[in-house]
């Protein structure tokens, strides 16, 4: 298994899980751009959601609950939602992969989505989310 993302959905590389049900699981980005940036990914392999337009639909629901879930415990004030398809649109990982980025109106210089935050803990945000 070469994907990167069904290593992960297999347990065979290591991720910090913040939510899982059937269809999908959403762990912490490795290189946020803001405290909580989480990938919402299918459990089933898909390069992206035009291979198969289901898999998003599948994937909903677990969109919802960890929205949900990064602004009721980080508090944060919105939420973009990204997803590349293909690699003409930047998609680096081929497995369909939604970016939750949490926004914060007390970090009002991070406007732009290409602005990373310095020296995020990914070990505190993830306690701070699976802690409950």
């Amino acid at each position: 298994m070469s994907c990167l993302f069904c290593r992960i959905v297999a347990g065979e590389i290591p991720a910090r899980q913040v939510y899982a049900d059937d269809y999908a699981i959403a762990f912490l980005d490795i290189n946020p751009w803001h405290p909580g940036h989480t990938l919402v990914i299918p459990r089933r392999h898909t390069a992206d959601l035009l291979d198969d337009p289901s898999a998003l639909a599948e994937i909903a629901p677990a969109v919802t609950a960890t929205a949900a879930l990064l602004t009721e415990r980080l508090g944060a004030d919105g939420l973009n939602l990204l997803s590349n398809a293909g690699e003409v649109a930047g998609q680096e990982v081929f497995h369909l992969h939604l970016h939750l980025v949490p926004r914060y109106a007390a970090l009002p210089g991070l406007r732009e989505l290409t602005v990373r935050e310095p020296d995020i803990d990914l070990d505190e945000i993830h306690r701070r989310l699976t802690s409950g």
